[in-house]
């Protein structure tokens, strides 16, 4: 069953365009995985302090396939508080 991944981070004062940077890698990574249908990351233009992510994979096994493989650049450490919910897509 195919899953998204979306939501909002609160990043430390000043340190959003480092997250951005140290988030391309996963981007990247990921969008080559045919199980990846879509992943962004992206700035708020209204919020300083804010990115919003959206992620679409194929399943969910896919997705944690990717998160215990993927990139571990520490990004997290940036991140002051984060909602982020999964929502599975019935087809």
């Amino acid at each position: 069953m195919p899953i998204i991944v979306a939501g909002k981070l609160r990043i430390k004062s000043g340190k959003r365009d480092e997250f951005i940077q140290k988030s391309i890698e996963a981007i990247s990574l990921a969008r080559k995985l045919d199980a990846c249908e879509d992943f962004s990351v992206s700035v708020d233009p209204i919020d300083e302090n804010r990115v919003n992510i959206f992620e679409k994979w194929k399943s969910r096994e896919t997705l944690e396939e990717f998160r215990n493989s993927g990139p571990d650049n520490d990004s997290f450490s940036l991140v002051e508080s984060f909602n982020v919910n999964e929502h599975e897509v019935n087809t």
